[in-house]
Parts: structure tokens; C-alpha cells; sequence
């Protein structure tokens, strides 16, 4: 073989050589870095800086659920940096992601802080990001389901109420038409047939009236509301009931106060809490309704002496159809939808409902709102009272010409 040949063949062959070295280098640094990947406890470049940017809750742990890195809405569920997580569900699906390099999506039962909270509803998604690091991200779905529970029961329970008086009112139509011949019998079915009418009518009120507050993203007809006379209206539009029932109303408190929000709304609101109040109240007893300005915030309290709403069933009573007196709620004609429509009304002014009750001592409940500054009534008056004069001339007028 020639010289050149050999040169050739020799340079080819380290060639071939550095490339298989080169190979097996790059193969070995490879697979060190894969290794240092595997075991590394270092969470990845930019892992950080998206966890800050997340609204949701998110967190990355390593293989003893120790936190690393997490999102700022993490801490309300008591996780933080260099921190064991604590409950035992959550190390349990982290685990599992990671053992099977899979995501892993269930729903679990978590305290956004530490006891006595309530557990809140949570969505879990764990994924594994390396052989020791898992991502984890939370979404707290309790308002949702508990949405989707009231929409579920909102819709059998008016069904069965809207049933019971409409198929009282087909039997009553088929017994009048049975007594045609019988006077006393048509006038007593007649007059039973009005009432069943009075309470399907009620109850179809309260259920638009309960949608309307849910549906509407605004108040229609925002103004400045005095407090006195959302009261006054409240009381007077249950005279009738509270002499019926041998219950006296008792007003009082602050005077002058007035809030941001819809009048009829108010008055409902208020109401509704008087209409209970009297209908829970035994004969000869008070109603009270008190007014008090707390800091920045209006308290229209309604206090009854009655029977009393257990604690273990307080949470319960501004749910729909809810009544803590089934007998009672029947002989009154209650709908069970009036704390509900109250609840709503004040959150709708930015306010809230608050309930004290015991067993056999009564219940008082106070609506808060946010207090308004007194309008300025400078330009009204003048036109009220020239109105007044008016109206006096004009009443003055007709005595004088009888008398003449």
C-alpha cells in the first residue's frame, strides 16, 4: 500500500475514533446531567417566577412534601416555604404523582388555615416536574358546589311547594262542583280555595322576587335611603298581622341615619324580619325594632321573644324553604323564602345578616350596612312646604263655602 493511502486510511480511522470518544463523552455528560435532574432539589429556572404570577394556590414540594417554591394565594391554606405539608391528602396524591409520573387530579376536603375553619372544597392537580420535585395546584371550588347544591335544591323544593296549594286548589274546585247544591259547603271550600290562593300568589312573589335579587348584576334605582322611614314603612305594612296575632311592635334607637340602596328592597328586607318576628312571638308579647349607628356601619336590629332557632340549625335559616317551625310556618302560610330574600337584599347593599338565638329565649336579627352621608334636604324643603300651603288653601277653600 502507498504512503498517501495509508495517511488516509489513518487519518479516517481518528476520525472515526475522536468521534466515538466525543460520543461517549456527550453520552456520559448527558446522562450525569439527567441524573442531577432526577435527584436535584433545586427547583427548575423560571419555576418561581410563574408560581408568583398565579392567582390560584400552587406549590412545589420534593419527595419528603417539603415546600419549596409557592404561589402567595398558597399561604391561606397554611403552606409555607421550607415547611412539611400538613395534611396527610395532599402527601398522599403528591406521592402518587410522582411514583407514576402522571398527572393526578381529585377533589379533597382542606382548612384554609388552622382549626376551627371550615374546610373548604379544594381541586387538587398534582404533577410531577422531576423525579423529586411535584407541582401541585389547588382550586378552591366550595362556592361553586355549593352553588350547584342550592340551584339543585332550589329547584325540587319549589316544585313541591308550587304542587301542595295548586293540587289544593283542584280539589277544592272538584269539591265545590261535588256541593253545588249545599251553600255552606260552596261558601266553606271557597273560602279555603282563597286562602291555598293567597299562598300560591305569595309564594310566587317571593320566588321572582328571591330571582330577581340573584340574577340582577345591579340595583335599579339606587338613591339615598333614610333608615326612619324603610322602618316606619316596614312596621306599618304589619299592623295588620301584629293585631291579628295580639303582638305589640316597638320601635326605637338612632334617628336620622340614612344608607346607599333601593327603598322597596330595604323595606322588604326589614319587613320580612318583622313578619317573622310576629309569627314566631307568642300572644301579649313585644317586637322590638331597634336602630344604632356602629363606627361606619347602620344596625337595624329585630328582637322577638319566641322559640328560638337551636345553634346547631342557625346556620341553616337563611337557606330557601327552611323553616324552624314546620307546624307553625303551615298555619301561618310562611314560605320559607323571607330570610333568604333578606340575606340577598343586603348583600346586594353591601351588607350583612347577623343571627343571635336561643332555644325558649327568643332571636334577634341585625342587618348591617354601610353607612351614607345625610343628603343635603336644603333644596326639597322649600318646594314641600310651598306644596303644604297649596294644599292647606286648597282644603281651606270647600270648609269655608259649607259653613257658609
Amino acid at each position: 500500500m502507498e504512503q498517501p493511502q495509508l495517511a488516509l486510511l489513518s487519518l479516517l480511522a481518528g476520525l472515526l475514533i475522536g468521534a466515538a470518544v466525543v460520543g461517549l463523552v456527550v453520552g456520559a455528560l448527558r446522562a450525569r446531567d439527567r441524573s442531577l435532574a432526577e435527584t436535584s432539589v433545586d427547583v427548575p429556572e423560571g419555576v418561581d417566577a410563574v408560581l408568583e404570577a398565579m392567582d390560584d394556590p400552587a406549590f412545589v414540594c420534593d419527595m419528603s412534601s417539603t415546600v419549596l417554591a409557592l404561589s402567595p394565594a398558597a399561604r391561606v391554606f397554611g403552606l409555607q416555604t421550607g415547611e412539611v405539608v400538613a395534611s396527610d391528602d395532599l402527601k398522599r396524591v403528591t406521592r402518587l404523582a410522582r411514583d407514576t409520573g402522571a398527572g393526578v387530579a381529585e377533589n379533597l376536603r382542606l382548612r384554609r388555615g388552622a382549626a376551627p375553619a371550615e374546610p373548604r372544597l379544594v381541586a387538587v392537580r398534582a404533577t410531577s416536574i422531576s423525579g423529586r420535585l411535584t407541582l401541585v395546584v389547588l382550586r378552591d371550588i366550595t362556592e361553586r358546589e355549593r352553588v350547584e347544591e342550592m340551584r339543585r335544591d332550589f329547584v325540587a323544593n319549589t316544585s313541591h311547594e308550587l304542587k301542595t296549594p295548586v293540587g289544593a286548589v283542584s280539589l277544592l274546585a272538584e269539591a265545590i262542583e261535588s256541593a253545588a247544591d249545599d251553600p255552606d259547603q260552596v261558601r266553606h271550600f271557597a273560602t279555603r280555595m282563597q286562602a291555598e290562593v293567597a299562598r300560591l300568589s305569595a309564594l310566587v312573589t317571593r320566588i321572582l322576587s328571591l330571582s330577581r335579587l340573584q340574577a340582577s348584576e345591579e340595583l335599579r334605582e339606587v338613591r339615598d335611603v333614610s333608615i326612619d322611614e324603610v322602618v316606619t314603612a316596614a312596621v306599618e305594612a304589619h299592623t295588620v298581622q301584629a293585631d291579628s296575632a295580639q303582638v305589640v311592635v316597638v320601635r326605637g334607637g338612632t334617628k336620622g341615619l340614612w344608607v346607599r340602596g333601593e327603598p322597596q328592597i330595604l323595606t322588604e328586607a326589614v319587613g320580612n324580619l318583622i313578619a317573622n318576628a310576629i309569627a314566631y312571638s307568642p300572644k301579649g308579647s313585644k317586637v322590638g325594632v331597634g336602630i344604632k349607628l356602629d363606627a361606619d356601619v347602620v344596625e337595624i336590629a329585630v328582637t322577638d321573644r319566641g322559640i328560638g332557632i337551636p345553634e346547631s340549625d342557625q346556620h341553616r335559616v337563611f337557606e330557601r324553604f327552611y323553616r324552624a317551625d314546620q307546624a307553625r310556618s303551615r298555619r301561618t302560610g310562611g314560605t320559607g323564602l323571607g330570610l333568604s330574600i333578606v340575606k340577598h337584599a343586603v348583600q346586594r347593599h353591601g351588607g350583612e345578616v347577623r343571627l343571635w338565638s336561643r332555644p325558649d329565649r327568643g332571636s334577634t336579627f341585625t342587618i348591617r350596612l354601610p353607612l351614607s352621608e345625610t343628603p343635603d334636604l336644603d333644596i326639597v324643603k322649600p318646594k314641600q312646604r310651598r306644596k303644604g300651603r297649596k294644599a292647606v288653601a286648597s282644603t281651606a277653600v270647600p270648609v269655608k263655602e259649607d259653613t257658609a
